[in-house]
């Protein structure tokens, strides 16, 4: 079967274009299939912020190495033992990339995001083996274009379980990729006033503003902390979400927190980089909570439910589906920031 793979780039060792790698199409087989677990032929994936990353090699994975884990597909195939959730073959599907043991330290503790013995297998490819456990039938009334955008949206849920917000809470998300306008969709069905995006991309700040951000402030040409300041009538933010991953940002968006709020950092950033931080200030005399989040853990099934809910009208327009023989050209697409969303077409299946 044909997967996307983060793959070697000549025998060039320390040239820039080494150390960035490239993506390309891979042929491996099909794994076989356990008693729990179901095969899944795959619709669509998309392209993740974080997929660059890896192909650029922040998790040092040795090429060729499979991509993907925002997906969408139809079961083909299940083991004998993997029916007694309810699923079945012909179900269209979506589900979380990680497959946990439930067995060991962190998994019996409520932290499945850590767990030792977690796998999870490319999404980016014509099939995918899962166990049972990961798998997540998409409501009727949902199609397997949106479908792909499930594992995102939970992000945002996990996001909105973190965040601790409450009916009128003062919002800021800093960054309006996928993820920041998930997430600012979410808090405006949860209730959030003064809802502010911080984003330079105009196209970014309109599509924002369609989904009902009050405001939208460029920190390129605008003082961030002047305006912010402005719309909360200086007390700041109650919540403040950072998911731009630019250290600058990480920086600027804690000068407007408001006492007793929460800062949550969910971007990549830079490995080697250090948030600058007087305990003093933000900890003792204003009593702000900064943390993040790793992974979704599991909310996949309260995030389906809300699938049919969103506007991903943005991420799935025209010029950002591509087919996976054309992967080299989705990703040059997404690393443009012309598009909020990139998606891979993996098969093309009838109901699409």
């Amino acid at each position: 079967m044909k997967v996307v793979c983060g793959v070697k780039v000549g025998n060039m060792k320390d040239s820039d274009e080494a150390k960035r790698g490239r993506v390309g199409v891979v042929d491996f087989s099909v794994r076989e299939l356990g008693p729990e677990e179901v095969k899944i032929k795959v619709a669509y994936c998309s392209i993740c912020g974080s997929d660059p990353h890896i192909v650029g090699g922040a998790f040092g994975l040795e090429p060729p190495f499979g991509l993907g884990h925002e997906m969408s597909g139809i079961i083909v195939k299940m083991g004998e033992k993997a029916g007694d959730t309810g699923l079945k073959v012909g179900d269209r599907v979506s589900g979380n990339f990680l497959r946990y043991c439930g067995s060991c330290y962190y998994c019996t503790t409520g932290l499945q995001e850590y767990c030792t013995n977690a796998g999870n297998e490319p999404c980016m490819a014509e099939y995918v083996v899962w166990h049972k456990s990961q798998v997540v039938k998409l409501p009727d009334n949902c199609s397997l274009l949106n479908g792909c955008l499930l594992e995102p949206l939970s992000i945002g849920t996990r996001i909105m379980d973190r965040s601790r917000i409450k009916v009128g809470d003062r919002v800021l998300v800093s960054g309006g990729g996928p993820i920041g306008l998930i997430t600012c969709q979410l808090f405006k069905k949860y209730g959030a006033t003064s809802l502010t995006l911080s984003e330079p991309n105009e196209e970014r700040c309109k599509i924002a503003k369609e989904i009902g951000v009050d405001y939208t402030i460029n920190p390129m040409t605008e003082d961030l902390f002047k305006k912010g300041m402005g719309i909360t009538n200086g007390l700041g933010y109650d919540v403040i979400v950072e998911v731009s991953g630019i250290p600058s940002a990480a920086e600027a968006v804690l000068l407007l927190a408001a006492k007793g709020s929460m800062v949550l950092y969910e971007a990549m950033f830079p490995n080697e980089y250090k948030l600058p931080l007087n305990l003093y200030e933000y900890i003792y005399s204003r009593e702000i909570t900064i943390t993040g989040t790793y992974c979704s853990h599991y909310n996949f099934q309260r995030s389906v439910q809300m699938l049919p809910e969103m506007d991903f009208s943005a991420f799935l327009g025209e010029g950002q589906i591509f087919d996976i023989d054309d992967c080299e050209a989705a990703f040059a697409a997404h690393l443009s920031g012309k598009y909020p969303k990139i998606i891979i077409r993996c098969n093309q299946l009838d109901e699409e």
